[in-house]
């Protein structure tokens, strides 16, 4: 463009030199310079744009050069000299002003995106505007909708004059239908089949009518990453010689429809003869050895020759070299059909850290991020730490991307900046009003929780809740650095009000009420031990003492006088565990493991002696390199039981610190209903309790019969439930949005048994027809199991999950349900 400007002037420029030649145009000296036509540009800047000034003697070639310079400065669209005596006028019209620019007819392309791209060209609101730009700018509008297969698209730039010298500058938009792929064939394959080079890559020539999406819209970008992707197949498998030799993208007549034609030489396949490492390699060439994943005699694989680059090199990394060179050199034998790599390794310089910066953490303070970083500025960088410390934020669950850089200090080979930059995420919640979940109903809610209190880092929580069940009030506050070391100190105070009829469980009330005090002391970056202590006071009315498991608790504990009466415990309890983890992210991780034992016990001496322990772990397995495609395993076991005695009766679990399973902790059954059911024996109506003795009921004669009520869960003493999940992209949802949606498909397994339960007891008592009716709740074997799929989103008012779920395997009397949803936590 730039050419073509310069060739105008010139001509313009030769015309006004052969019209003043002809008038007898003689060499004059300048008394003064008048220019005309000026609007938008100042004198001065016109006047600074011509080589010539008062007291010069203007002559051909300065002429020439001054019109030159007034239109290299982009400023006007027409340039007039003449001079009357000494005085030169100087005649401009000047460029118009962009006013405004709008766009009609796009839909591909966003105005967002226009605009960017016309930025880039000098086009926009203010500037002066180039008429020679605009046929460019079409063309290369246009050449996009042919890169995305629609071939009929035209780009119309349309420039309506406006008051003062301003236009409008419209773009007019003719899209057509996007051709589609026809057929992609391809030639000269034998290693793979038509097949498998298509599932390969994204275009697509035949999508399935049950694919919802799948398309076959063709776009030259695809294409040209569809090549590599076949590249990289034939190159991981050997194939070193292989290549792509033409690629041929035919339109059928119409101009609707596409046939592509990939053209390839697939070659030998090639073994790896040796391997050498050549270059720095520190005083560690045996360690380095020793770690080589490729071996000699195998099939050369282009993925492994760059993983073992990426590898050494972040190796190099760790002893602060923070710029190395890694490169493969291979040597191809093709009378042998062997390579020889040379990994040539030159560590370069030691670098030191100077300065560790953060960035876009707007609520979050500096220093939270700062107790984090494991690289220390001053010392010389080390990858590793610089990972650690990355993966400490991410574990802190308060953003939802962390990015490290490594910045060359300017005039420094030996130092370096590294940058963290956050994207923070919600931490926390303030919820007030009205929810509904499957397991809860109807439910209101106030309440503030923040894990990242005023940028703290400290965790703060005020909640007042109730539902169909429940009543709740709960005010916590831990600080995770109590001391500069991470000593974690926290308290709660709370109180609680449930009813478990309306929770389909067995009749019963529980209020209570209590305190608690916890600290953590970190071991080492993965490990941590907890421990707290607490006092808690329950009271327990309307229970249905006649169901057998409720009677086992009421003989110990009840008031022989008053045998019916509500019951209250004071108990001082004792928290102690241990966590450990390796995940990569706080939130949603999808690599690493974590594993949590749990134990807590009363104290002795208190109302009510008993223990419970809990242990639970995670895997994630990656299958993909970045991390869309997750497996995750998971499982969790409990036990709890009573210890010493209690007026000469072995103390048990109190029935409402049983373990339950469904809802979310066993999908496709519902909330609480797995395992050991509720029942009753009765005798002429009268409960009664067999026992190992024989029949301890009325003994009127009559045949004691078994009641099996409603069948609601009690739950038991003993849980395990186990779970494996296949984490996947979400459809539909933009790539900005996968750290706060998950998507996997499951498979759920598991129980709850009751070890004290003696069905032996009631063998002796019952008649067979009743005794049949019963289960034998101390079995461990009684597994349910259930698939399905689960959609899990962090939203701003809290974390949902939804879930679809069928039952694999169930038992008489179970409760399914197919789909169920949940607000305030995740799997």
């Amino acid at each position: 463009m730039r050419l073509n400007k310069l060739f105008a002037s010139m001509l313009l420029v030769g015309a006004t030199i052969s019209g003043n030649a002809q008038a007898g145009f003689q060499p004059f000296k300048i008394t003064d310079i008048q220019v005309d036509g000026l609007q938008r540009v100042a004198l001065g800047a016109a006047l600074l744009n011509l080589p010539i000034k008062v007291g010069d003697v203007l002559d051909q070639t300065k002429l020439q050069q001054a019109i030159k310079s007034l239109y290299a400065s982009t400023n006007f669209e027409d340039v007039k000299v003449s001079h009357d005596g000494g005085v030169l006028i100087v005649t401009v019209k000047e460029r118009p002003t962009i006013s405004v620019i709008t766009f009609e007819g796009n839909k591909d392309i966003k105005d967002e995106q226009l605009k960017e791209s016309l930025n880039g060209s000098g086009v926009k609101v203010g500037e002066a505007l180039d008429r020679t730009m605009i046929s460019g700018i079409e063309k290369g509008l246009q050449d996009f909708y042919y890169g995305v297969g629609k071939y009929g698209a035209k780009v119309q730039a349309q420039i309506i004059n406006l008051p003062r010298n301003r236009v409008e500058l419209k773009f007019k938009f003719t899209e057509g239908l996007a051709a589609e792929i026809k057929q992609i064939n391809f030639v000269g394959n034998t290693v793979f089949t038509d097949a498998q080079l298509r599932g390969m890559i994204e275009l697509k020539d035949y999508v399935a009518w049950w694919d919802l999406f799948g398309e076959r819209r063709y776009q030259k970008q695809k294409l040209q990453a569809d090549l590599e992707t076949i590249k990289n197949a034939y190159h991981n498998d050997g194939y070193i010689r292989f290549a792509i030799t033409s690629t041929q993208v035919a339109m059928t007549p119409d101009r609707k429809g596409l046939y592509i034609t990939i053209n390839m030489d697939e070659g030998k396949q090639y073994k790896v003869k040796a391997v050498n490492l050549t270059g720095d390699l520190l005083g560690r060439e045996a360690l380095m050895k020793s770690i080589l994943p490729i071996k000699d005699g195998s099939i050369y694989d282009g993925g492994d020759v760059t993983f073992t680059e990426e590898m050494y090199a972040k190796y190099l990394g760790r002893f602060g070299y923070a710029y190395p060179e890694v490169k493969t050199f291979p040597e191809i034998d093709d009378k042998t059909q062997e390579v020889t790599l040379n990994i040539n390794i030159k560590p370069g310089k030691r670098v030191y850290v100077r300065n560790i910066n953060v960035s876009g953490n707007e609520v979050t303070k500096d220093e939270v991020l700062r107790r984090e970083m494991r690289q220390m500025e001053g010392s010389w960088l080390n990858s590793a730490l610089v990972e650690q410390s990355k993966l400490n934020l991410n574990r802190l669950g308060f953003f939802e991307t962390v990015d490290t850089e490594t910045v060359q200090v300017p005039g420094s080979d030996d130092l370096v900046d590294v940058n963290f930059t956050v994207k923070e995420q919600p931490s926390g919640s303030f919820n007030a009003g009205v929810g509904y979940g499957t397991e809860s109903g109807l439910s209101l809610q106030f309440g503030v929780k923040q894990n990242n209190f005023l940028g703290t880092g400290n965790q703060v929580g005020v909640n007042l809740s109730t539902n169909k069940y429940s009543k709740n009030v709960n005010l916590s506050y831990t600080d995770p650095y109590f001391t500069k070391d991470g000593v974690s100190l926290g308290g709660s105070i709370y109180w609680n009000e449930f009813d478990a009829n309306d929770a389909d469980l067995e009749r019963y009330k529980n209020k209570s009420y209590g305190v608690a005090l916890n600290t953590g002391f970190p071991i080492n970056e993965n490990n941590r031990i907890n421990a707290g202590v607490g006092f808690r006071h329950n009271t327990i009315s309307e229970v249905d003492s006649y169901y057998e498991h409720v009677k086992r608790f009421y003989q110990i504990y009840s008031q022989s006088q008053d045998p019916n009466a509500d019951l209250s415990f004071n108990n001082f309890e004792l928290n102690l565990g241990w966590y450990r983890s390796t995940l990569n992210r706080g939130t949603f991780p999808t690599a690493g493991n974590s594993q949590r034992l749990s134990g807590k016990m009363t104290v002795p001496g208190s109302d009510l002696q008993y223990f419970k322990t809990e242990f639970d772990t995670n895997f994630y397995f990656p299958l993909t390199r970045d991390h869309k495609f997750v497996v995750l395993a998971r499982a969790k076991a409990g036990y709890g039981n009573g210890y010493g005695k209690f007026h000469g009766n072995e103390q048990v679990l109190p029935f409402w610190e049983n373990y339950y399973l469904g809802g979310t902790s066993l999908r496709g059954f519902k909330s609480n209903s797995v395992g050991p059911r509720s029942f009753y024996v009765v005798d002429d109506n009268n409960t009664c309790v067999p026992g190992p003795g024989g029949n301890n009921c009325s003994g009127n004669g009559t045949t004691p019969h078994v009641v099996v009520d409603d069948g609601r869960s009690i739950g038991g003493n003993a849980m395990a439930v186990a779970s494996l999940e296949m984490i996947v992209p979400t459809p539909f949802l933009d790539e900005a949005y996968s750290n706060s949606v998950r998507t996997s498909f499951f498979v759920d397994a598991g129980n709850v048994w009751d070890t004290e339960f003696n069905l032996d007891q009631y063998r002796k008592t019952l008649p067979a027809s009743e005794f049949d009716k019963l289960q034998d709740y101390s079995d461990p074997a009684h597994i349910r199991a259930s698939w399905g799929m689960s959609v899990q989103w962090l939203s701003p008012m809290g974390p949902m999950v939804f879930s679809l779920a069928w039952p694999l395997k169930e038992y008489q009397d179970d409760d399914t349900e197919i789909f169920s949803f949940n607000i305030g936590r995740t799997f």
